[in-house]
């Protein structure tokens, strides 16, 4: 039994690098086919989002409805903007 464990070992070892070292070079592929090289043609970007309105989970209740509750804000830097409280107008 031992024999054929030691012989069995290493091929199922290389079996196991090969089918590993296959998946990394897939991986890989698809990485830097991500990145556009000088000379390729621009692609039409997927999923248009223009006009869409995006709420983020943070935003929404217990019910799945926009939170009415007073949000905190954070402002790093010097901001040009005109300070504002939540609510008043613009």
């Amino acid at each position: 039994m031992p024999a054929i464990v030691s012989q069995l070992l290493p091929l199922l070892y290389g079996i196991c690098f090969l089918a590993l070292l296959w998946q990394a070079f897939k991986v890989m592929s698809r990485g830097y086919s991500a990145v556009p090289r000088p000379g390729d043609r621009p692609s039409p970007p997927t999923g248009d989002r223009t006009g869409r309105l995006t709420i983020h989970p943070e935003l929404l209740d217990a019910d799945g409805e926009l939170t009415r509750d007073d949000l905190l804000t954070v402002r790093f830097g010097d901001d040009s903007e005109q300070k504002t409280r939540p609510n008043e107008p613009g």
